[in-house]
Protein backbone atom coordinates (compact mmCIF):
# COMPACT_ATOMS: atom_id res chain seq x y z
CA UNK A 1 0.00 0.00 0.00
CA UNK A 2 1.38 3.43 -0.99
CA UNK A 3 0.86 6.23 1.53
CA UNK A 4 0.65 9.74 0.06
CA UNK A 5 2.84 12.26 1.88
CA UNK A 6 1.16 15.46 3.05
CA UNK A 7 3.86 17.78 1.84
CA UNK A 8 6.75 17.97 -0.57
CA UNK A 9 9.67 20.35 -0.98
CA UNK A 10 12.54 21.06 -3.33
CA UNK A 11 16.03 22.31 -2.55
CA UNK A 12 16.40 26.02 -3.35
CA UNK A 13 12.78 27.03 -2.76
CA UNK A 14 11.31 28.84 0.24
CA UNK A 15 8.74 27.06 2.42
CA UNK A 16 6.55 27.59 5.43
CA UNK A 17 7.35 24.53 7.55
CA UNK A 18 5.61 23.18 10.63
CA UNK A 19 6.88 20.30 12.75
CA UNK A 20 4.76 19.07 15.66
CA UNK A 21 5.80 17.13 18.75
CA UNK A 22 4.32 13.64 19.19
CA UNK A 23 0.75 13.84 20.53
CA UNK A 24 1.13 17.62 20.88
CA UNK A 25 3.09 17.17 24.11
CA UNK A 26 4.65 20.47 25.35
CA UNK A 27 8.26 19.34 24.93
CA UNK A 28 9.35 22.71 23.58
CA UNK A 29 8.28 24.65 26.67
CA UNK A 30 11.70 24.49 28.29
CA UNK A 31 14.38 27.07 27.64
CA UNK A 32 16.92 24.29 27.03
CA UNK A 33 14.87 22.66 24.28
CA UNK A 34 14.22 25.99 22.59
CA UNK A 35 17.95 26.74 22.69
CA UNK A 36 18.71 23.33 21.19
CA UNK A 37 16.48 24.14 18.22
CA UNK A 38 17.89 27.65 17.75
CA UNK A 39 21.48 26.43 18.04
CA UNK A 40 20.98 23.64 15.51
CA UNK A 41 19.24 25.95 13.05
CA UNK A 42 22.21 28.30 13.44
CA UNK A 43 24.64 25.44 12.80
CA UNK A 44 22.79 24.36 9.66
CA UNK A 45 22.72 27.99 8.52
CA UNK A 46 26.42 28.55 9.26
CA UNK A 47 27.21 25.44 7.21
CA UNK A 48 25.15 26.82 4.28
CA UNK A 49 22.54 24.04 4.37
CA UNK A 50 19.63 26.38 5.12
CA UNK A 51 18.59 30.00 5.18
CA UNK A 52 16.04 30.90 7.87
CA UNK A 53 13.81 33.89 7.22
CA UNK A 54 11.47 33.65 10.20
CA UNK A 55 10.56 31.19 12.94
CA UNK A 56 8.66 30.70 16.17
CA UNK A 57 8.96 27.92 18.73
CA UNK A 58 5.68 27.05 20.42
CA UNK A 59 5.36 24.58 23.33
CA UNK A 60 4.12 21.81 21.01
CA UNK A 61 5.43 22.74 17.56
CA UNK A 62 7.75 24.92 15.54
CA UNK A 63 7.02 27.10 12.49
CA UNK A 64 9.79 28.14 10.10
CA UNK A 65 10.03 30.05 6.90
CA UNK A 66 13.19 28.66 5.42
CA UNK A 67 15.05 27.66 2.32
CA UNK A 68 16.94 24.40 2.17
CA UNK A 69 20.03 25.19 0.13
CA UNK A 70 21.74 21.82 -0.22
CA UNK A 71 21.72 18.33 1.20
CA UNK A 72 23.67 17.46 4.34
CA UNK A 73 25.40 14.43 2.90
CA UNK A 74 22.54 12.13 1.85
CA UNK A 75 20.06 13.84 4.16
CA UNK A 76 17.91 16.84 3.51
CA UNK A 77 18.43 19.68 5.97
CA UNK A 78 14.87 19.06 7.16
CA UNK A 79 15.74 15.42 7.83
CA UNK A 80 18.92 16.43 9.65
CA UNK A 81 17.01 18.97 11.76
CA UNK A 82 14.30 16.51 12.78
CA UNK A 83 16.70 13.62 13.39
CA UNK A 84 19.27 15.59 15.39
CA UNK A 85 16.77 17.39 17.60
CA UNK A 86 14.77 14.20 18.22
CA UNK A 87 17.94 12.36 19.23
CA UNK A 88 19.00 15.13 21.62
CA UNK A 89 15.50 15.47 23.13
CA UNK A 90 15.31 11.70 23.64
CA UNK A 91 18.64 11.65 25.50
CA UNK A 92 17.29 14.23 27.96
CA UNK A 93 13.93 12.46 28.26
CA UNK A 94 15.68 9.20 29.13
CA UNK A 95 17.81 10.96 31.76
CA UNK A 96 14.63 12.42 33.28
CA UNK A 97 12.75 9.10 33.05
CA UNK A 98 10.04 10.68 30.89
CA UNK A 99 10.74 8.97 27.55
CA UNK A 100 7.77 6.63 28.07
CA UNK A 101 5.46 9.47 27.00
CA UNK A 102 7.00 9.25 23.53
CA UNK A 103 6.93 5.46 23.09
CA UNK A 104 5.19 4.11 20.01
CA UNK A 105 4.32 0.67 18.74
CA UNK A 106 6.22 0.70 15.47
CA UNK A 107 8.49 -1.79 13.74
CA UNK A 108 11.18 0.78 12.93
CA UNK A 109 11.40 2.79 16.16
CA UNK A 110 10.63 2.70 19.86
CA UNK A 111 10.05 6.44 20.36
CA UNK A 112 8.58 9.24 18.28
CA UNK A 113 9.52 12.82 19.13
CA UNK A 114 8.28 14.61 16.00
CA UNK A 115 5.02 13.52 14.40
CA UNK A 116 5.31 12.09 10.90
CA UNK A 117 4.61 14.22 7.86
CA UNK A 118 5.75 17.66 8.87
CA UNK A 119 3.99 20.28 6.81
CA UNK A 120 5.83 22.18 4.05
CA UNK A 121 4.01 24.76 1.95
CA UNK A 122 5.93 26.62 -0.72
CA UNK A 123 5.99 30.40 -0.42
CA UNK A 124 4.71 31.34 -3.88
CA UNK A 125 4.58 35.14 -3.63
CA UNK A 126 5.15 38.11 -1.33
CA UNK A 127 1.53 38.27 -0.13
CA UNK A 128 1.64 34.63 0.96
CA UNK A 129 5.01 35.20 2.64
CA UNK A 130 3.63 38.21 4.51
CA UNK A 131 0.59 36.23 5.63
CA UNK A 132 2.80 33.44 7.03
CA UNK A 133 5.22 35.89 8.70
CA UNK A 134 2.28 37.73 10.27
CA UNK A 135 0.95 34.37 11.48
CA UNK A 136 4.31 33.45 13.01
CA UNK A 137 4.58 36.75 14.87
CA UNK A 138 0.94 36.81 15.94
CA UNK A 139 0.88 33.21 17.26
CA UNK A 140 -0.07 33.15 20.93
CA UNK A 141 2.84 31.86 22.96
Amino acid sequence: MHIERKSYFEIGRIYFFTATIHQWLPLLSSKENKELIVNYLKELSDRDFIKVYSFVIMPTHVHLIWEQLQKNGKETPQGSFLKYTAHEFLKTLKQNNTSKLYEVNAANKKHEIWQRDSLSIEIVNRDFAKQKIDYIYCCPR
